[in-house]
């Protein structure tokens, strides 16, 4: 089983987008997936249909066993019309509650532990995370195996992925002596790209000059992401065939090799 976070300490940048797509994505190819909703505004819970609950806080906190907490996501919430998933969607969803997890729990390895119940049972977790950092990022750094780094192309936004990039290194020590590998970066996305924009043109380029081919394809802005968001839909079922999807397609590839899945 392979953990997955999206994570950037700065609001507004896709975050929940990318994690709702990627463990779609994931489903439909075939992997039995859940989504743990980090962020207390629950909106990668709601995004898949379902309504906001405390089951992250349940888990963590309550010690709830995982029948209680897991929802399955139906197939038809997220997958393509006439091409049933070959996979399986799961979600914890979050609300209010889960921001006082970081201030109730006491052991940093305690979502690694119960996550690691499920090594059997499911093939990926993938982790939507709130922007503040907090002692619930805390542990799922130390739960995690792969990040993904979405980040809009202007300056706040690096902001918050470079002290992003720097609270993974801080953990890296806590990893070892868990025993644990070193978190991998699988990629920094660029969110919400505008090509005929000069200054997202230029960004684009400084992020690639600074770091490479860790930086993937952009994700360009397009009306169709407000539309299927506007109907409660994700952009599988609601545009299989559209640029977007392409776009998404190409992450899910990208997520598979860098996590050997």
């Amino acid at each position: 089983m392979k953990v997955i976070s999206l994570i950037n300490e700065k609001g507004g940048v896709g975050k929940t987008t990318l994690a709702t797509h990627i463990a779609a994505g994931l489903a439909i190819r075939g992997y039995r997936v859940v989504l743990a909703d980090a962020d207390p505004q629950g909106h990668a819970t709601v995004s898949l249909g379902l309504r906001k609950e405390p089951g992250l806080y349940d888990l963590l906190v309550r010690d709830a066993p995982f029948k209680d907490v897991l929802r399955l996501v139906p197939g038809d919430v997220y997958g393509i019309a006439g091409e049933p998933p070959k996979g399986e969607l799961y979600i914890i969803p979050s609300n209010a509650e889960t921001r006082n997890i970081a201030n109730t729990i006491s052991d940093p390895f305690t979502a690694d532990d119960r996550l690691r119940e499920l090594e059997d049972l499911i093939d990926v977790v993938v982790f939507d995370t709130s922007p503040t950092p907090s002692l619930l990022h805390g542990a799922i750094y130390l739960a995690t195996d792969g990040i993904v780094y979405p980040t809009k192309l202007e300056a706040l936004s690096f902001d918050g992925l470079v002290e992003s990039l720097a609270r993974r290194r801080d953990f890296e020590t806590r990893r070892q002596h868990g025993g644990k590998d070193n978190i991998h970066i699988l990629g920094i996305v660029p969110t919400m790209f505008r090509s005929s924009t000069v200054v997202h043109q230029e960004n684009y380029a400084k992020l690639k000059s600074a770091y490479g081919d860790l930086v993937w394809s952009p994700i360009v802005m397009r009306t169709i992401w407000v539309e299927a968001s506007t109907v409660g839909m994700l952009v599988y079922p609601f545009a299989p065939d559209s640029d977007a999807a392409v776009e998404c397609w190409s992450m899910i590839n990208r997520v598979i090799q860098g996590m050997q899945l």
